[in-house]
């Protein structure tokens, strides 16, 4: 994976602490609100994430890290058990379906130790290891397979189907149905 010095990020500084400890607050009660309280699921929503649309089920369990960075569309479906890593944007655009287990990943690490690990991390107060983050978009219609990955940096095209168990390593162009690990286009429509 390409990457610039600014995409990387410090992911142990105060205010990002302080902002992941809100979000583990705020899914934990998302968590375990009652099915039927949509209102309150509603709310708790709109606090949580960058922007809601309407009609928006996210089934529970579902985790994040920052909430902020997501942004969702009207008309989506995020089935169980998803966790998206959102140290940069996530952008869901409308008539979306997630299936269940479904993970989406704005961040990694570099491959070699030297770019990956921070020899003066003690004295900078910073983390051992450094973190990289770029943007996931799911464009309108698409649908995410369960048990997908989606890769920091990658953009799913408008209806594109990604199948089941799916790891998606490269943005997948708009109207075909992309499988596998790494997931490719299989067929276009």
């Amino acid at each position: 994976m390409e990457y610039t010095r600014q995409d990387f990020l410090e992911t142990a500084g105060p205010q990002t602490l302080k902002q992941i400890a809100r979000t583990r607050e705020l899914t934990r009660k998302y968590n375990q609100i009652e099915y039927c309280d949509t209102e309150a699921r509603a709310a708790l929503l709109r606090e949580l994430f960058g922007a809601v649309g309407e009609n928006v089920e996210i089934d529970t369990p579902f985790y994040c890290d920052y909430g902020k960075n997501i942004f969702i569309g009207s008309d989506v479906i995020i089935n169980i058990n998803c966790t998206f890593v959102d140290n940069r944007s996530i952008h869901i655009g409308n008539q979306v379906l997630i299936a269940s287990h479904v993970q989406i990943y704005t961040s990694g690490h570099p491959v070699l130790p030297q770019d990956r690990l921070t020899a003066d991390w003690k004295e900078k107060g910073t983390t051992f290891f450094r973190t990289f983050a770029k943007p996931v978009t799911i464009e309108d219609g698409a649908w995410i397979g369960g048990g997908a990955i989606l890769l920091p940096g990658v953009t799913i095209g408008r209806n594109s189907v990604i199948g089941a168990g799916s790891v998606v390593t490269r943005s997948i162009p708009e109207n075909c149905v992309a499988v596998g690990n790494p997931c490719r286009v299989i067929r276009n429509f």
